[in-house]
């Protein structure tokens, strides 16, 4: 399955940018670890027709993260573009391309089994153990992915665990990513998936591994309970300051303090935009949140490897 025949090969010497993206994420995704936790689940040797190449239908699942791909345009890009077929060591003149019922089936898998958290926590803890991530304090965000609201669908309804909320005076319908964020890296630690109208507070909690030193977060986190509770514990409470009901305006202090706290807690948009703006992920292609959850666990843990990797790959290994 590693060589390819002088069909595979594409005309011309230029090295695309999609290549060079491909090429590196193949050298520092740890894909030994990954498929550990994925083949008790997977097909059994035996049972019936043989299956395809774990790694092979984990790249595959990869490669639709990175380009928003349904599964059947999924086997007709395998087929079309000769840099997915580099990046899958696959020759379709010579091999089978799994077909989009493989695909999809391969994804019921892992989804079934909520193998995108245990992939994302895999990762992580590649990260750590390289001193790439680390848990000294955390920085709380959350994003809003909208969803179809069409009900043209077999049920004639929206999605019933989507909903809608306003934000900038404009509604969306869908649902809210929570993370929790390294204040040094800006790695995702954390992440959980709601219904757009749950507020950032209520996930708070859940997108905190407990032994922060600092909490950061914009003015949606504000709570004075929270704020007396951390600097109790020690804990620096870097969350900005809002304007409450009948006390005026921020004094000059607030603002000031608010613009240092801001510049940290900036870090944690990195990887949102790596996910929405440069792999696509702004609208939820899936009904019901735990097919999504899933989704966004892999993205997520693929988002922290490509934030490292140029020190991943200057250090030779993932």
């Amino acid at each position: 399955m590693d060589q390819l025949s002088f069909a595979s090969l594409r005309l011309g010497t230029k090295r695309l940018k999609s290549e060079r993206f491909l090429e590196d994420m193949d050298r520092i995704i740890p894909w030994d670890l990954l498929l550990e936790k994925i083949k008790p689940h997977y097909y059994k040797e035996g049972a019936g027709r043989r299956p395809y190449d774990l790694k092979l239908m984990l790249k595959i699942h990869c490669l639709q993260q990175w380009y928003q791909l349904s599964d059947p345009t999924m086997e007709e890009a395998i087929y079309d573009r000769v840099s997915f077929q580099r990046f899958l060591r696959l020759d379709s003149f010579m091999q089978t391309v799994p077909d989009e019922t493989t695909i999809l089936s391969f994804r019921h898998i892992l989804e079934e089994h909520l193998l995108g958290r245990e992939i994302f926590d895999t990762i992580n803890k590649k990260l750590i153990e390289k001193g790439l991530l680390l848990k000294e304090g955390t920085i709380a965000d959350a994003t809003l992915v909208a969803s179809a609201s069409s009900t043209k669908n077999e049920e004639g309804k929206r999605d019933p665990e989507m909903a809608s909320t306003r934000k900038n005076n404009q509604w969306t319908f869908g649902m809210k990513v929570h993370v929790g964020a390294d204040m040094h890296s800006g790695l995702y630690h954390s992440c959980e998936v709601t219904a757009a109208n749950v507020s950032d507070r209520t996930c708070f909690a859940s997108v905190l591994h407990g032994d922060e030193k600092a909490v950061f977060g914009d003015k949606g986190y504000w709570s004075d309970t929270d704020k007396h509770y951390a600097r109790d514990a020690g804990i620096f409470w870097g969350v900005l300051d809002k304007k409450k009901p009948r006390s005026g305006d921020l004094s000059e202090k607030q603002k000031k303090k608010n613009r240092m706290l801001a510049s940290i807690r900036a870090k944690v948009e990195h990887g949102f935009r790596i996910i929405k703006d440069l792999w696509g992920f702004r609208k939820v292609r899936y009904r019901g949140l735990a097919k999504n959850e899933n989704k966004v666990c892999i993205m997520a843990g693929l988002a922290n490897l490509y934030m490292v990797r140029h020190r991943l790959l200057a250090a030779g290994t993932a």
